[in-house]
């Protein structure tokens, strides 16, 4: 297990998560002099285009995957523990002062019905799996920064890449108070049940599932990694009787961790044993929306527990750069996961 320090990089410039409007559209009052029946007329057409764009910009679309690539309910039936939410699935593209490395990136909010979507290596297949949880939270998913954007990686170096739409909102802990059921882990160990299940339809090995995550997704990864006993919902079909434990683990800039003591004491609702998987942290000291005390706290567990990992700490970054390329070294961080995979025999030298 080692622990490792980067150098100093250019910090991120990133805000929270913010969901686009639409201007409201306005309209040049006629002039006095115009006759009565025209400016009836304009005003009736004026209201009419009004709520005309009015709905359509009230439409906000169902997030898809890419062409050939399908999402797959995780449920058969009734989700466990389904929770009211605000309104239906949306997907909205974030607006230009919250660009990521110069890019957008999209939000998915109110997921109901949570899903999984398959990435088939390219090329070689090494038979190696990651289920790939992103943050944003618990209230919403930054579905393609730490989402298909993983997986498109993950492909590329063999690995098939599993995206977990979970559940949101209210599916995790809001600081460290808990939600009133865990719906996002639920998903988590249905998920990793749903591939042992399949896992020669998929050309997957079972015993090299691992999971990935970031920012509330990095609290996933531990829950999943600490919480695999039992499951959290009554069994459903053959996929419950698959372990749901994760082979290995890496968490990226994760939140709900850290109690918040001077001892760097770690979340009770996080019971990391000496069955926790081999894990990987990444994480920058200026994080300004998850302290880097979350990081080390769940290190410190780890170690303590004599669980293999490896903490790799940059002065600078930022928070949720996902893994877009900047002057910041800490956006190289997907080299060393190929390293670390290759040093606990997941991938081949």
């Amino acid at each position: 297990m080692t622990a490792r320090a980067e150098g100093p990089g250019k910090r991120l410039s990133t805000f929270p998560i913010r969901t686009p409007h639409t201007s409201p559209t306005t309209f040049d009052t006629p002039p006095r002099s115009a006759i009565i029946t025209t400016v009836t007329t304009y005003l009736i057409f004026a209201l009419c285009t009004v709520f005309a764009f009015g709905g359509l910009s009230a439409q906000k679309p169902i997030w898809q995957p890419s062409p050939g690539h399908t999402q797959l309910p995780l449920w058969p039936g009734a989700v466990p523990d389904a929770q009211p939410l605000a309104g239906p699935e949306n997907a909205t593209t974030a607006m230009t002062n919250s660009l990521v490395a110069g890019k957008p990136w999209v939000s998915v909010e109110n997921v109901s019905n949570p899903t999984m979507t398959v990435y088939s290596p390219k090329g070689t297949n090494t038979g190696v799996a990651v289920v790939v949880f992103p943050g944003g939270g618990y209230r919403k998913l930054a579905i393609d920064l730490e989402g298909t954007e993983i997986c498109d990686w993950l492909t590329s170096k063999g690995i098939t890449g599993v995206l977990l739409k979970y559940r949101v909102p209210h599916s995790g802990p809001y600081g460290l108070r808990e939600p009133p059921a865990p719906t996002a882990l639920q998903d988590a160990q249905r998920t990793l049940g749903l591939l042992r299940l399949n896992a020669a339809k998929w050309h997957i090995n079972p015993h090299k599932i691992g999971v990935i995550g970031f920012s509330a997704g990095g609290h996933l990864v531990a829950a999943a990694s600490t919480r695999f006993q039992n499951r959290l919902y009554p069994a459903v079909d053959a996929a419950d009787k698959e372990s749901c434990r994760p082979d290995f683990a890496i968490a990226l800039y994760p939140g709900h961790l850290w109690k918040g003591t001077k001892n760097l004491g770690l979340n009770p609702t996080i019971p990391v044993t000496t069955n926790t998987p081999p894990t990987l942290i990444v994480q920058a000291e200026n994080d300004p929306v998850d302290d880097v005390y979350h990081s080390l706290s769940y290190y410190v567990a780890l170690r303590e527990a004599k669980v293999p990992v490896e903490l790799h700490l940059y002065a600078e970054g930022g928070h949720g750069f996902g893994m877009r390329r900047t002057k910041s070294p800490i956006t190289a961080w997907p080299q060393w996961v190929e390293t670390w995979l290759r040093t606990i025999g997941m991938l081949p030298d």
